[in-house]
Parts: structure tokens; sequence; C-alpha cells
């Protein structure tokens, strides 16, 4: 029997460190050994991704933001204190205290406390109205004094300066300032003319720019009302949130007699133990190196040394590469190795279009040799080839500007500067340590082809997710050695893309499904097949889509033209172009519901959803909401389903351009045309955003001089923004890139594939989508504009046809054999004076 003695480690802090610690521990623990592992947290709870916390205002809850529920540290064996921070350190003893007086005993001790925001010494900073940006917690009260200030300030232009003031500009603010004590931006990461284009870029955005001001004093009385700075000059605001860089939480370490550095952190060596051999820092606490790291992989790599001393094995913290890649406002921002040597020591290759937004700089040895660091502004796509050829010391090749301009005539590709020339030991994944070897032996070796695959196997991608990009080069760059060429096939029955079908089906003039597989499939057909058939037929030629005999091979909401719910019955959702409607009309859906017993609902999308309708009963409800105007809103389909729209210029005071109209045109022009996925639109009237028009599939955002056009952006559980494809367009220019980028996007994409997975996976990105699109390289565009007319010029309401169509109108019914009856099964209860589906009740 094993008398092995079970070594009690404790965790002060249960941040991001503090719980990747855990999870390596845990890892780490060979079969036998004998750990219990206690976690002390301050916060009320679980460790949460501190990296993505303005998400928590793009509508991401705090559970969203976990790292793991209570029951990961439960399973695991692990004790969990939340809000309960430790107060003392009994060295002596090896006792840690909490709060709430816990006593537990330890073998080894790991500080993990992280930091907290620095707070300058200003008077007044102890007013009403006055934040730091760190927690959860704090995120709240952000957001609920928000709802009634109008002019919002943030004190500290570094990178979490301008995190906070994106998430003033998601709350809502008229406006939104930031203050810098330095000459320029981001001081720590870029010099002076990356900072010059970022800072135009965020005023496009709405920021206002506060640069070499030193806050004197936060003026009012109780509650804030401006600040004054030295040179005398005020800025009024409502509120301010302070994000003028982080201190190290070192108090407990200092109280415990460890040894700290007078200006903050808690001294270690490269194995990262303190003053105390039992004890370890890790973190943002930590100072190592002379140096506290603030950035989320070498905590992750601090954490991994320490589980490896625990477990008997030797591993020390070497010096960390700070280079970064960040999205600040949409606004891509990185830098890498150094990036402010300046000559003699380096020679320096500079880009700058000021008209794009774009500053590259790339600084190189004497010699030409190699890369020693640089700066990317506005667009990144180089960043992760440019940092492992800085890392790895590769050798730049004849031209390295095409390294971070892009190749223009194959000679950085010959030069050995592809993904698979990299060395086997370089660093892909930071936060979890993953090599290039260990990604490659992943796709070869057990055939984990996708990057949500090797999140599972081996955790790439998990942290910052900045090494995606690479990830997934390295994926495809080892299948195409390998001499795999993989063609995203529809299934056993058709030896085709849905691409390939698409363009099969109009040269061959096909209507139907039994058609299509005659010429080009095999068998009978499947599941899989017969809706992606009947989507490939409505984007050729927008027919309704239950003629033809095309009925049975549709999805089910397709088949009833309306969404099956709970219970077997249906929702109706009749068009509101702009989300404009009458009172009329209003009063009408209003009639329609009470005659039918609907549940009604407002969407996010401002339309009406009307819930609960017998399948017998939705002809006739068409035909009295098609009488007063309305017509299928299609949110049954892979198709347009709204273009929301603000108020704009019409009431609003901020207003530029007229969005209601503009929303409707859209709405009505592209209303009911199939596509490989459902898409959504927005128009906003100015830059304030209100409709949201950066989270939808194509988005229009008025200017002072016409409109700027946005596509690939996504909501739902994968939220992405959409990306600026045109600047100040015209109305007609506007149409007519949509035109071509529904049209390129209905032709090339996979099935079930949103434009934001689309753009992802495009080769080239968003560069080549606006070759393709606005500067039409491949001489497609008046092709794609006349296809995109042709299905304008046929569509006709589906709900209308099937009231005024006696054959189409015979298929709405529950029963064959006895049309007029319901579903007996179809059972409702009571809720806020409405009904709901009953539980129980089952199609």
């Amino acid at each position: 029997m094993s008398t092995t003695k079970t070594i009690q480690v404790v965790v002060v802090g249960n941040g991001m460190t503090g719980y990747k610690f855990c999870e390596k521990l845990v890892a780490r623990s060979e079969e036998g050994s004998k750990i219990g592992i206690t976690v002390f947290g301050e916060e009320p709870r679980v460790a949460y991704d501190r990296v993505h916390l303005s998400a928590y205002f793009d509508g991401k809850s705090a559970e969203d933001l976990e790292l793991a529920p209570a029951s990961w540290y439960q399973e695991r064996g692990i004790t969990l204190y939340l809000s309960d921070p430790v107060v003392a350190i009994d060295r002596t003893a090896r006792q840690v205290r909490s709060h709430h007086g816990v006593v537990v005993n330890y073998d080894y001790l790991v500080l993990a406390t992280g930091s907290g925001a620095f707070v300058p010494t200003i008077p007044g900073v102890d007013k009403e109205g006055v934040f730091v940006y760190r927690t959860i917690e704090d995120l709240d009260l952000i957001q609920a004094h928000a709802r009634t200030a109008r002019k919002g300030g943030v004190l500290g232009g570094g990178l979490l300066g301008l995190e906070a003031a994106k998430a003033l500009l998601d709350l809502g603010l008229q406006q939104t300032h930031v203050i810098e004590f330095a000459s320029r931006l981001m001081p720590r990461q870029i010099d002076e003319a990356g900072s010059d284009i970022l800072k135009e870029q965020l005023q496009q955005l709405g920021l206002h720019m506060h640069l070499s001001k030193s806050t004197r004093e936060i003026t009012g009385e109780k509650k804030i009302d401006g600040l004054l700075f030295d040179d005398n000059q005020r800025l009024d605001l409502d509120m301010l949130v302070i994000s003028a860089g982080i201190r190290p939480r070192d108090e407990l370490a200092k109280a415990a007699g460890l040894a700290t550095h007078p200006r903050g952190g808690i001294v270690v060596n490269e194995s990262l133990q303190t003053s105390d051999p039992a004890i370890f820092a890790i973190g943002e606490c930590a100072l190592v190196h002379q140096m506290i790291y603030g950035l989320v992989a070498p905590g992750y790599e601090m954490a991994e040394v320490v589980a490896a001393q625990l477990t008997g094995k030797t591993k020390e913290f070497k010096p960390f590469d700070m280079s970064t890649k960040l999205k600040l406002i949409g606004v891509d921002v990185a830098s890498f190795g150094d990036p402010f040597l300046s000559e003699p020591a380096c020679r320096t290759i500079r880009y700058e279009n000021k008209a794009k937004g774009i500053y590259k700089r790339m600084n190189l040895s004497t010699d030409g040799k190699y890369l020693l660091g640089g700066i990317l502004v506005g667009d990144a796509s180089q960043y992760n080839m440019l940092l492992q050829t800085y890392k790895n010391a590769i050798l730049l090749p004849p031209n390295p500007e095409d390294l971070m301009l892009g190749s223009r005539g194959g000679e950085a590709e010959e030069a050995g500067a592809g993904v698979l020339s990299l060395p086997d030991d370089a660093l892909i994944c930071s936060c979890e340590g993953i090599t290039k070897g260990m990604i490659c032996e992943q796709v070869e070796t057990h055939g984990q082809t996708s990057v949500e695959a090797l999140k599972k196997s081996i955790k790439a991608c998990t942290g910052c997710g900045g090494c995606t990009p690479m990830v997934k080069d390295l994926i495809h760059a080892v299948m195409k050695k390998q001499g795999i060429y993989v063609r995203n096939l529809i299934c056993e029955h058709f030896d085709y893309t849905r691409q390939e079908l698409l363009d099969l089906v109009k040269l061959n003039d096909l209507r139907t499904y039994n058609s299509v597989l005659d010429h080009f499939g095999k068998g009978d057909g499947c599941e899989v097949c017969k809706p992606l058939v009947a989507s490939v037929l409505a984007s050729a030629w927008n027919e309704n889509v239950l003629a033809n005999n095309l009925a049975p091979v549709q999805d089910s909401n397709d088949r009833f033209l309306a969404n099956i719910q709970k219970g077997g019955t249906y929702s109706v959702v009749p068009r509101i172009p702009g989300g404009e409607i009458t009172p009329e009309k209003l009063i009408v859906i209003g009639e329609v519901a009470q005659k039918y017993g609907l549940y009604t609902k407002i969407t996010g999308g401002q339309r009406i959803d009307l819930f609960g309708a017998h399948v017998g009963d939705l002809p006739a409800i068409w035909e009295t909401l098609i009488a007063a105007g309305f017509e299928s809103g299609h949110a049954y389909g892979k198709a347009l389903r709204t273009v929301k729209s603000c108020v704009g210029s019409t009431w609003c005071r901020f207003g530029v351009q007229d969005s209601v109209s503009f929303a409707i045109e859209i709405e009505n022009r592209y209303k009911g045309i199939r596509s490989p996925h459902k898409l959504k639109s927005a128009v906003s009237g100015c830059i304030r955003e209100c409709a949201e028009a950066q989270s939808k599939d194509f988005g229009i955002i008025a200017t002072e001089k016409g409109w700027n056009l946005y596509v690939c952006g996504n909501g739902g559980s994968k939220p992405q923004h959409a990306q600026l494809l045109a600047t100040d367009v015209d109305k007609e220019m506007c149409v007519r890139l949509i035109d071509r980028f529904l049209m390129f996007y209905i032709k090339t994409a996979d099935p079930l594939t949103r434009t934001a997975t689309w753009l992802n996976k495009m080769e080239g990105g968003m560069a080549y989508l606006k070759s393709v699109v606005v500067d039409d390289a491949l001489g497609i565009a008046a092709s794609l504009e006349a296809d995109m007319q042709k299905l304008i010029d046929v569509y006709r309401c589906e709900w209308k046809e099937v009231v005024e169509t006696p054959e189409l109108r015979r298929h709405f019914s529950h029963f064959v054999n006895a049309p007029a009856e319901k579903d007996p099964t179809v059972g409702f209860d009571e809720l806020r004076g409405q009904k709901k589906a009953k539980e129980w009740a089952v199609s």
C-alpha cells in the first residue's frame, strides 16, 4: 500500500494565470502522485477571459467569458473559495488565512494575485462617475452609469485605455474622449507615424483624441463634471474611466516579508521562486528579469514552469517575447521584436498609405539579412509570418518588403519564407507553448485537419487566438504537402461541390431536384443533398420553393413557408422593410394575432413575430396580411431576413443621411433571394451606429459624403465585425457593390456558410474580395450585377402565390384525409397574458 504523502498546493488568485496553473498542474500530475490543490479567489466568480473583457458590452454574458465552470474544479478535486481573498501568510507554519477565516496548510504556495488598475493621485479621483476598467463588476458599474451619461472620457491612450474607449462607444455615449499624457497613442507599442495613422482611424470612428495632456483635477462637487488640464483647458465629461496602466498586487507578499521591488512586483528567480523557496509567484504580480509581464502568454508560460517544478521537472522562465497583435475598435495594431530601433543601428523599410489608414515598418539588421522588429497599423495580415521570421532568425528574401506587402512575383516564397520553412521548434501558439512540429504531427499522424480539432487535441488557438491564421495555414500546407486535395463534396450522391453544382444547374437549365439527380447524381439522394439542391435551384432561378414539386426536398421550414416551433405550431413573420410600419398595418397585425390566438413578440431585427399558428390557418393568416400590404419576411429561408435601420436624418439630430429610406430600398431589392445561408443587413444614419451595421452580413453607414459599405459581419454565437469594403460611395454605387458582393457569395460559398466564415476561409481574404467586388479584377462585375437583376426581376411573394394557387394551398393541412381538422396534440399554456407551447405537446 502506497504511503506517498499528498503535496498540498495553495493558489492565491483565480484569474487567468491562476486557472491556467491549475490546469497545467492537473495535466502534469503523474499517475500515483498525490497533489491537493486549494484555490482562493477574490472575485465572486470563477476565472474568466479578461483579454476579451470588452465583449461583455457586445452581448456576451459573464458565463460566456468563463474559462471553466465551477464543476471543472470539483471534478478535479480542487477546493475553490470565491469572494474570499487570502489576507495573511504564515511562512513559519506554512499556512494561509483567508478573509473569512479559512486556514489552510501548504507545502507550496503559488501567488497569482495579478495586478490592479493604477489610479494616479489626481484631486477628485474619488468622485461619483469615475471608474476603473478591470473586472466584470467594474463593467457593470460603467454600464449602469452610462445609461444617464452623454460625454465619457478615458484617461490613458494605451492598449487598455483604447479597449475602455471601445466599451464607451459600444454603450452609445454621444461623445467619447481619450486623454493621453504622452505625445502618441500606444507609446509602448508603436512609433509616432503609426500613432498618427491609428489616431486618424479612431477619430473616423467617433473618438476624440487629446494627446500630451496632463490632468490637474477632476472637477465637480460630488459627481464628475469635467477635467481641468495643466494648460488650463477644460473638458466637460459625465463619466471617466481611468486606464492609466497596472500595478502589481504585491501587498500580501510584502506583508509576509517576501522580497518586492520598490516600484512594485514580487521578486522571483528564473524558477519563479520568491525569496522563500516554498513560495512561487506567477503572472502580473511577479517581477522576473527586472520586468513585469502584462500579457496573458507569458503568464501561461509561468504557470507551465511552476507546474513543472512541482512535479519534479526542471524548467526555467526565459525572457519572453512581448510581440502583440490586436484589433482595437476594428483597427489592426501589431508590433514585434524591437519596434523602435532606428538607423544607424538598423536599416528601416516603411510603408504608409494614409488614404487607407495603413502604416507598416520593418527594422532590418545593418547587413539586410535579418528582421529585428516592426510595426503594423491598419493591416496586420502578415504579422504571424513576420513574427516567425524574426523569432527564428530566418534569412530575409532578396526583396524583404514582400514579407509585409505581399509577394509580387513569388520571390518571398522561393526564398523559403513559407510557413513550412519554419523550424519544427518555432513557437506558433505562445499561450499554450505549441510549436510548428506539434501541429504538423497532429495533422500528419492523427488526422486533425481543422482548427476545432486542434483546439480539442492540443489546445491550440484557445488563448488569445492570435495564432489561428498561422495554424490554418499550417494545416493546409501539410495537407497539400501530403498530396491531399480537399473538395467539399455535397454527399455520396453528388461528386461535386456546391459551387460546381450551381454552375451545372444554370448551364443545363435544370429546374427540379430529380432532373439534377438524373444528370449529375446517383442513387436516390439523402437528407443532406435534397435541401442543398433545393437551395441551389432557388439561388439559380428564384422560383417559388414549392413549385415544380420542390416541396418534398425542402427543409421543413421552407416546406411550409414558416418556422416550425415547439408543440407543432408555426410562426409567421411578415416583412417590415427598414422597420418602418404604419399604424394601420400595426392594427392589422394585432387583429390577426387576436383572431388566431397568436403570441406576439418584437424581434431583434425590428419585426413582429406571431407564434402559435396551426398549419391549416397559415394561408388564411397570410391572406389577411397580404390584403393589408404585407409580404413574406422569409424568416424561414436561407435568404435576406431584415435590413435594420435607425431613424437617421428623418428624426435624429445626429443623422447625416436618410437611413430609413435607404434601408427600405435595400430590403425591397434583395427580399426573397436565396443564398447559402441567411443574410442580415442594417443601415445606420451616422457613425454612432445605432442600427449595428458592423455586425451584419452587409451593413451601410452614412457619412457626410455618402455611404460606407461593410461586409461579412456576423452576430449570434460567433460574433465578428464586418470589414470596410468601400468608403463614401453614392447610393447607386453602393447598391451595385452589394449586387456584386451577394452574387459572388452565392456563387462561391460552401453550404450553410455565413458570409463571415466564407471570408475567413477565402484565400487572400478581404484584399482579394475587394479586388473582385470593387476593382473587378476578374472582369465579372457586369455579369454578377446582371445575375442579381435577373433574380430581382422574377421575385414574387411566396405567401401570395400559395394564397392564390389552390393546388399549393392544399398542402397546408394537418391531415390529408380531414383537411379542416386541427392536430389535437397541439396545446398551450398561459404566459404573461399570452399563450405559449405546452412543454409536453409533440407534433
